[in-house]
């Protein structure tokens, strides 16, 4: 059995990631096919959505400035779980290592749902639900037996896969605003809610494109010098991202009318837009479809690890069973690795054998919000909480800036949360859908922690800011 450490101590110094590849990392898990499936999913809403896409960008930066200020003070494995144990105990930490899981394992099942999409221009033209699933199954088994090799072959994909999802999304930016027609943008709001409604709807699922901010923190262990390159990744990351999101939404909603964004044929939402920017055929969109591939690979490549660094943090202290603390000969959480597999395998399927379209993708969207704005909500009260007792202790460097950012990322984890109802839905079942399913999976959690309360070591002491 290998010697289990402590949450709060530095990650080894030949831990594999450099600034590049961190920066990869958060590039890499923030762009996965959310974005290039979002059109389609907005589609009910309209391109009101660009306005919802800005504010959420807004909360995204401020969680990255956020997420970066914490891990320069508490280097830690696990990130928002480490923050909220060291600020608010054991029970605290729990609640937010797992449900940072879920968010993993079922992100995991959300992105490769919408990876099938772009698939399918290619194989199974016909959506036959048996080889839908199978070809998901592909999505995630081949990033896990990546991941099982070790750290620095999944570094390698993280980069060259970060590289190749970003040139579509760059072209979109530029060139695809070139094609764009005003008269698109009308009717401005379709969803027939008022427009303060319509927005916050569609803010609840653009969030999950920005998963992924706090992924350098979480694999601190993983991260050569933490203190200097997981702040540095994390705000250049998210940076990157933000600008090419917003201008190729833009780009997509621009380019095709909104009731064609909306029909199923078109979930491919983002090759759809390539095709019409190049005046017809399909050859542009058919190499967007090609670039989303890799990219929703890449993505899976990277959530596959944070799916397993989160149960290796809590682990190490005591709060998950021990298994999951234990490395392979390749230096991986091994069964951490293959029971996120598993769960996010099990969503997947599951989501197949219901209703088809937008509305499989958006639940699992919705339910991995909830879940991720949980931890998100603690890590701004763990900085709020700090930085008030740095400002009693007359240590007060930057307090204005980390106390607003903290203050803005509070408030849109909150608000996440109230807006990540399924809109448009028939039954009060479907409306709450992404809250059962989260609450259910929550709740399984509360024997766990009963189990391993008496085994969890005391949270370690918090460093002073710097």
């Amino acid at each position: 059995m290998v010697e289990l450490k402590k949450t709060g101590s530095k990650p080894e110094a030949g831990a594999g990631l450099g600034l590049p590849q961190a920066t990869a990392l958060i590039l890499g898990s923030i762009i996965g096919v959310g974005i290039f499936n979002l059109p389609y999913s907005l589609a009910s809403i309209g391109p009101i959505s660009i306005i919802a896409m800005a504010l959420t960008t807004v909360g995204a930066v401020a969680l990255a400035l956020m997420f970066a200020a914490l891990s320069r003070r508490l280097p830690a494995d696990g990130g928002p779980y480490a923050y909220a144990r060291a600020a608010f105990g054991n029970g605290m930490g729990f609640t937010n290592a797992w449900s940072y899981w879920i968010t993993a394992w079922a992100g995991n099942a959300a992105i490769v749902t919408g990876w099938v999409f772009y698939v399918e221009k290619f194989l199974n033209k016909g959506h036959l639900a048996g080889w839908s699933v199978l070809i998901a199954l592909v999505g995630l088994w081949i990033p896990a037996a990546v991941n099982l090799t070790g750290v620095k072959n999944m570094g390698a994909v993280q980069l060259w896969t970060s590289i190749i999802k970003y040139v579509p999304l760059v072209l979109m930016s530029t060139v695809g605003l070139l094609a764009i027609s005003t008269g698109n943008f009308t009717p401005w709001n379709v969803s027939g809610d008022s427009n303060v409604a319509a927005i916050g709807s569609a803010m609840a699922i653009c969030l999950f494109s920005y998963l992924g901010v706090e992924t350098a923190a979480v694999a601190a262990a993983k991260v050569r010098d933490p203190e200097r390159n997981i702040p540095r990744a994390t705000v250049l990351g998210t940076l990157a991202a933000s600008v090419v999101y917003l201008l190729s939404m833009v780009a997509v909603f621009g380019t095709v009318p909104t009731t064609e964004l909306a029909l199923d044929e078109n979930k491919a939402s983002y090759s759809v837009a390539a095709d019409a920017m190049v005046g017809g055929g399909s050859w542009a969109g058919t190499l967007v479809a090609i670039a989303v591939i890799i990219s929703g690979f890449g993505a899976l490549n990277g959530w596959t690890m944070i799916c397993a660094e989160m149960p290796l943090a809590a682990a190490k202290d005591g709060l998950f069973p021990a298994v999951f603390g234990r490395l392979s000969r390749r230096g991986v959480p091994a069964a951490g690795i293959i029971a996120s597999t598993v769960l996010a395998s099990i969503a997947m399927a599951v989501s197949f054998m219901g209703t088809s379209g937008a509305a499989v993708f958006n639940t699992l969207v919705l339910m991995t919000g909830i879940t991720a704005a949980i931890p998100y909500a603690f890590s701004a009260l763990a900085q709020l909480k700090w930085r008030l007792r740095d400002r009693r202790e007359l240590h007060t460097p930057r307090f204005a800036r980390d106390a607003t950012v903290a203050i803005l990322s509070l408030v849109f984890s909150i608000l996440f949360i109230w807006y990540s109802r399924n809109t448009g839905q028939d039954h009060w079942y479907q409306v709450w859908g992404p809250f059962l399913m989260a609450g259910v999976a929550l709740l399984i959690g509360i024997p766990v922690y009963l189990h391993m309360r008496t085994r969890m070591s005391a949270p370690p002491p918090v460093p002073p800011y710097h």
